[in-house]
């Protein structure tokens, strides 16, 4: 859950790094400033983030730090509790029981704690896939992810394979992307008198700042489409983000997918929601060692840029790659939908603090003022049609 222990805007709260983190965040910004150079002194913010979170290294998420869990940067679902991810296999043994061959495609599988879970409980359900591919350019994070299955599941290590992009050959199956939308670059638009401009990033004297400039016609199209989904225009000085590469992601997705079912959980709203007026400055946060500022250019590689997810573009954008939207509910109705409180009481014992620490994890997935109503799971299917268990207790397609 990229909600850390310690909310604070300022950067004036954050811990300092190290001299060789801060030299790796130099590296990275020479890169940054070579890129301002070759583009005419400037960059999309898009593409800042792109480099920061990506490059090959040196971004944050290609580099080696710990990102993950109570030693790194934020907590994930799945390093709260092993129930998330046994709920998620219990919707993916639901889909793959109708096919007779099956593969599970992740991507962001971070520390492998979610891939390790999800295998075991489809071992005791019967209902193994032939291969469990993960989409991972870090190769620091496939070697943490592998000896993490290997010490929770090594029998079925087997199954896993790693993979650079999406699978050469199409697939039938179920594709998992827990967290994923959040962490893909955003654009960061305002409204300055009536016209859309857009956040771009310089270099200069060696370092970074971001300034607004008259946006570039994709942006100012998609502002407007926005606009229109929200049924009114934004106000003068409004400030907010959408992803530019969601309808890209998800046609490859279909090219890929002959048969089966998009699993998608992030943190976010539909449109409506996401562009309230009150909400003027965005949604885009930074994570730093479990603390939240608002400077995305503090440090390049060291932390995580992250915005909340518009499910409503993320529906429209399937429709329009060819998936139908079968779901859209909040993660607490998902995993209760498919059996929390089943696995919850199979659990039970008489061990106090194991009884504590059991009802505090379901607390802080399921409760609105955790992750259970700001999270919320989407589901996409290709040529499958029946009625999913995680969305049988709500559903909230009628939002988007």
């Amino acid at each position: 859950m990229r909600t850390p222990t310690n909310m604070s805007r300022s950067i004036e709260a954050l811990p300092e790094p190290d001299e060789v983190a801060k030299q790796r965040s130099r590296e990275l910004s020479s890169h940054i400033a070579e890129r301002c150079a070759e583009k005419g002194g400037m960059i999309s913010f898009s593409e800042y983030m792109q480099i920061a979170l990506y490059l090959p290294g040196l971004g944050y998420y290609s580099g080696g730090a710990q990102k993950f869990g109570m030693a790194g940067d934020f907590i994930t679902a799945p390093e709260v509790s092993a129930l998330f991810s046994r709920c998620v296999a219990r919707q993916t043994a639901q889909i793959i029981a109708e096919m007779d061959r099956a593969d599970i495609l992740e991507f962001g599988a971070g520390s492998g704690v979610m891939a390790a879970d999800i295998l075991l409980e489809l071992e005791c359900l019967g209902e193994l896939p032939a291969n469990y591919f993960i989409v991972e350019l870090s190769a620091e994070l496939r070697v943490r992810q592998r000896q993490t299955i290997e010490a929770k599941a090594a029998h079925l290590l087997e199954k896993v394979h790693w993979l650079d992009g999406l699978p050469a050959q199409s697939i039938q199956g179920v594709v998992i992307a827990n967290e994923v939308l959040d962490a893909m670059p955003v654009e960061c638009f305002r409204i300055n008198n009536g016209a859309v401009e857009q956040l771009c990033v310089f270099a200069e004297a060696g370092q970074m700042q971001a300034r607004y400039r008259k946006a570039e016609k994709n942006v100012v199209d998609q502002v407007r489409l926005i606009e229109q989904r929200r049924q009114k225009p934004f106000e003068n000085g409004y400030c907010s983000e959408f992803n530019p590469a969601i309808r890209a992601w998800l046609s490859s997705l279909e090219s890929v997918l002959n048969k089966g079912v998009v699993l998608l959980i992030d943190y976010g709203y539909p449109v409506q929601e996401y562009y309230l007026d009150e909400r003027d400055s965005g949604t885009l946060i930074c994570h730093y060692q479990h603390r939240a500022h608002a400077d995305p250019l503090w440090y390049p590689g060291l932390q995580d840029i992250t915005a909340f997810v518009d499910f409503s573009s993320v529906a429209h954008a399937a429709v329009e790659a060819g998936f139908e939207v079968s779901g859209y509910t909040s993660q607490a109705m998902f995993l209760m939908g498919c059996g929390l409180a089943e696995l919850h009481q199979a659990l039970a014992s008489d061990d106090p603090g194991r009884q504590i620490l059991l009802a505090q994890q379901i607390k802080t997935l399921t409760l609105p003022s955790e992750m259970g109503e700001r999270f919320k799971a989407m589901a996409l299917s290709r040529r499958v049609d029946i009625p999913m268990i995680g969305f049988s207790m709500q559903d909230y397609r009628n939002r988007l």
